[in-house]
């Protein structure tokens, strides 16, 4: 299965009945194995977010380096992660080798970054040494 087709098959379980914004992720660890997650609402308006999920799936597996990850949102506009869910990625990623895609949901890529792209000057574990 490709990580285009694992997020879109988690958006379509995706709980959203606040927002209304379904969203999907997928991400593949640096040992190959697939992880997917959607976005979690609930009606204290905290929720999961996809991305976050996806991790959470990969940490559990004992998996805790991303190769890559993609996130599918419901509309045309780019659904990029979050600033939480972008600190998130960094922790588990290589800065330069993570690849980050957005996808339409047509299966169109909108757009891709790495993490220094994504989230230039952040904020890591090696600046706690």
């Amino acid at each position: 299965m490709s990580l285009f087709d694992a997020a879109l098959s988690a958006q379509k379980n995706a709980y959203a009945p606040y927002s209304k914004h379904p969203v999907g992720a997928a991400l593949r660890s640096v040992e190959g194995d697939i992880y997917a997650g959607c976005n979690v609402e609930t009606a204290h308006f905290i929720a999961t977010h996809a991305e976050v999920s996806a991790i959470s799936a990969m940490i559990t597996a004992g998996d805790t380096q991303i190769a890559e990850i993609v996130i599918i949102g419901p509309s045309d506009a780019l659904c990029t992660p979050c600033g939480d869910c972008r600190q998130r990625i960094r922790e588990f990623c290589d800065m330069d080798e993570t690849l980050i895609t957005i996808y339409h949901k047509d299966g169109r890529v909108l757009k891709q970054y790495n993490m220094r792209e994504l989230l230039p000057d952040s904020f890591g574990p090696e600046n706690l040494a």
